[in-house]
């Protein structure tokens, strides 16, 4: 079960990370899903946490939007792991 709040993570990539409030927000939803799921603390014995996901999108390309920087992260996991690719960002909705 998640940890943390998908508002929380939103204002947390906010802060890091410059791209739209729909972007944020596809990306919270995504990890918290990823999150409800277990998988990451199944596989890496930890809790996904608002500071784990900030730290490792940080090692993303600097160039990168969030929702690029989240989609990086989940392809090393899934290379590493399997089973991550169902929790990439494929969309962001356009805002009104």
């Amino acid at each position: 079960m998640a940890r943390f709040e998908a508002d929380d993570l939103v204002a947390a990539l906010a802060d890091a990370f410059d791209g739209s409030k729909a972007e944020h927000r596809v990306v919270a939803r995504q990890a918290r899903d990823l999150a409800d799921a277990g998988i990451v603390e199944d596989d890496r014995g930890e809790p996904l946490t608002i500071e784990e996901i900030v730290r490792n999108l940080e090692d993303a390309p600097d160039d990168s939007g969030v929702a690029d920087r989240w989609n990086w992260w989940l392809g090393a996991l899934d290379a590493a792991y399997g089973g991550y690719r169902e929790f990439e960002v494929r969309a962001i909705p356009d805002e009104e």
